[in-house]
């Protein structure tokens, strides 16, 4: 329905998806099982998260590596802190 909206309001535009690219629609309980197995697979089998915002800001230089640092040494323990100390 968003979708069906933003074309009907000339506003959608769109970006073809390259190579290691998957998309997913979660719009039922089924296919968020999916989805979920699938985050699973490559985050266990690559040892890396598919979705980490200081890891993508950093690569993005939205983030310095030194305001990497300093955001992870007031993290509390945790597998999140040890895999951006780990990449980084």
């Amino acid at each position: 329905d968003l979708i069906r909206f933003y074309l009907e309001q000339n506003q959608l535009s769109f970006s073809q998806l390259g190579r290691g690219y998957a998309w997913y629609d979660t719009g039922t309980p089924n296919t968020l099982l999916q989805v979920s197995s699938f985050i699973e697979t490559i985050e266990s089998r690559q040892g890396l998260l598919v979705s980490s915002p200081e890891e993508i800001a950093l690569r993005l230089r939205y983030i310095s590596e030194k305001k990497l640092l300093q955001s992870i040494e007031k993290m509390p323990e945790s597998l999140y802190k040890n895999y951006l100390k780990r990449i980084f």
